[in-house]
């Protein structure tokens, strides 16, 4: 059996705090010093790892989509044979639990830190294919439960495409909320559990 790819396992270790590192300071301020003393290494250890600051950034987006759809992925093999009445029961509840956040973590940082750089090809490039990927993801979602329905989906809700979109636009200005503290939590929990489940037709009918 082959052995493990040392500086694999240690680029799966050390993404988690690289995104951390990235969400607090911000992609600019974000020094290789500053990230390679978060990892406990030296710089030149790091530079072993990635070859570049921008490289580190790339991971932590594909880490961001990972933890998220891993999470998602979790709820809904909870709940592997949906009633047929009401499928969507577990993907209301997951919207639910999105608008209970906080964003504690304060990953949704490494996103706008993303967009801070935008004039960068390669940046620019990894965010539109995460969002791609988000948007692929959640529609799949959709599909999934308007396929259980055994009653039509809403007309503003037949179009999983455009919901999975909707839905992207929602958790995107519930993050901007979060950083402002816009408004309460109560309010974020109905934005993203009543308006999102609206949005894409998980209500039962």
């Amino acid at each position: 059996m082959a052995r493990p790819n040392r500086s694999d396992q240690r680029k799966t270790e050390l993404t988690p705090v690289l995104a951390k590192a990235f969400a607090d300071l911000g992609y600019r301020s974000a020094t290789t010093a500053a990230l390679a003393e978060a990892c406990g290494l030296r710089e030149n250890q790091l530079y072993r790892l990635w070859p570049s600051k921008k490289a580190m950034f790339l991971a932590t987006l594909d880490y961001l989509y990972e933890l998220e759809t891993r999470w998602w992925e979790e709820q809904l093999a909870a709940d592997p044979k949906p009633d047929a009445a009401d499928p969507g029961k577990t993907a209301r509840r997951i919207l639910d639990e999105e608008g209970k956040s906080r964003g504690e973590t304060g990953l949704h940082r490494i996103i706008f830190a993303g967009l801070s750089e935008s004039d960068d090809p390669e940046i620019s490039a990894a965010l539109t294919a995460m969002y791609q990927r988000f948007h692929k993801f959640i529609a799949d979602v959709l599909k999934r439960y308007a396929k259980a329905r055994d009653t039509p989906l809403p007309d503003h809700a037949a179009q999983p495409n455009l919901a999975a979109w909707s839905l992207i636009a929602l958790a995107t200005f519930s993050n901007i909320a979060r950083e402002f503290d816009l408004f309460p939590i109560a309010t974020q929990r109905k934005l993203m559990a009543e308006v999102g489940s609206q949005i894409a037709g998980l209500n039962p009918s």
